[in-house]
């Protein structure tokens, strides 16, 4: 099968929907099918085989956030050549809602398009102002899909549409064996995140780590991701920052033999989450998780059988959580036990042969994706009025 993805955010700047995208599209191609990703990047050179340049990002904030998004006439341009050179069978788009090259590929394509909701959004001003935007796009869109219930419930709420459930994946190889990164002086506590995004919660784990620290005077807390953390760690006294270890942005291998090398890993995160990749991928490593009881998180996590939850929050209680998961090694044995059991049920093999399902009831008795050229016409014809011009030919 020949399939496009359309990936909303830049290629280049770490994020769950990007390892999402490029996850779905390596399970797929080692499946033998064809496939191709369009997205946003700023250093086409950073793309792998597969993804083609969407073009440059602009930052826009959205859900929470501040997202790198590309729109505009160069924009549709290449997207319309993508889905020309590319004659897929079936067109995914990611994000929909989101002003991007989504949306683009939607009003470009016809044909069969399947579109995957990720984000949560209890209310959202893009959705509200661009709802109409939003809605010509997914008219045309043959099958949704969420990633949780709580992007479900975005659709249902905000669009009064519905959705399959087909949770993110992850490449449980990837990360089951890892050799550890290092052994650290003393028992280790990991972070994954954009560390200046505030919603990511470091702020809460740097409070609650200087209490371990106190009572642990060895205890490592590891830092893995993008952010300034200069900044960051500004206020964070000498002596617990001596306890802390900045591996910033890291490729693939090493974030697995980094998560492989913790004790505790935490998701101290604050809310905008719909599901919990991380969490996943954590418990595929062998690490114990710790993490806040956001709903989607507390999902992930099996109502906290296959982790620990804390309040959202609050760093004491995850001061005195780390403690005890830390000082009881055979809890930290049955976590992760019951973590890897839990992650087997979202390896991407797994989750690709839901997604080929929706495929194969969407491309029945359809000829594929095409450009759509009566929208092309219609685009030319808007054009030549605005600028004075006659009828085109």
């Amino acid at each position: 099968m020949r399939i496009g993805i359309v990936c909303p955010y830049a290629w280049d700047v770490p994020g769950g929907v990007q390892a999402h995208i490029r996850d779905q599209a390596e399970t797929l191609i080692d499946m033998g099918h064809a496939v191709s990703v369009i997205t946003p990047v700023e250093d086409p050179a950073t793309l792998p085989a597969y993804a083609v340049d969407g073009g440059r990002p602009r930052p826009v904030p959205y859900n929470g956030s501040v997202a790198r998004l590309t729109f505009g006439v160069k924009a549709t341009a290449r997207v319309r050549r993508w889905i020309r050179e590319g004659d897929f069978d079936v067109l995914h788009v990611h994000e929909p809602l989101a002003p991007s090259l989504g949306v683009l590929a939607c009003w470009a394509a016809r044909g069969p398009i399947v579109a995957t909701v990720h984000s949560s959004q209890e209310r959202s001003r893009v959705l509200i102002t661009g709802y109409y935007l939003a809605q010509t796009a997914l008219e045309k869109i043959s099958a949704l899909i969420a990633v949780s219930e709580h992007a479900r419930r975005t659709i249902v709420d905000h669009l009064g549409g519905d959705a399959v459930l087909i949770p993110n994946g992850v490449r449980v190889d990837h990360y089951l064996g890892a050799e550890p990164l290092r052994t650290w002086p003393g028992p280790a506590i990991g972070f994954l995140g954009r560390m200046d995004e505030p919603r990511k919660g470091l702020a809460i784990l740097l409070a609650a780590f200087a209490g371990v620290r106190a009572r642990m005077p060895t205890a490592t807390l590891v830092l893995i991701g993008p952010g300034d953390a200069d900044e960051v760690l500004s206020g964070v006294p000498a002596d617990v920052r001596e306890g802390i270890v900045i591996l910033g942005r890291v490729g693939e291998g090493e974030k697995a033999r980094a998560l492989a090398s913790l004790d505790a890993y935490v998701a101290p995160n604050t809310g905008g989450e719909s599901f919990g990749i991380v969490l996943l991928e954590a418990m595929a490593a062998g690490a114990p998780v710790v993490a806040s009881d956001l709903d989607a998180f507390a999902r992930v996590l099996d109502g906290g059988r296959c982790g620990v939850l804390f309040p959202v929050g609050d760093s004491a209680a995850l001061e005195s959580t780390l403690l005890a998961v830390l000082d009881d090694p055979d809890a930290r044995r049955r976590l992760t036990a019951a973590g890897v059991r839990r992650v087997a049920a979202y390896d991407w093999r797994t989750v690709a042969g839901d997604l080929i399902d929706v495929y194969a009831s969407v491309t029945a008795g359809q000829s594929g994706v095409r450009e759509d050229l009566r929208g092309q016409i219609v685009g030319r014809l808007a054009r030549r009025r605005e600028l004075g011009g006659d009828d085109a030919s």
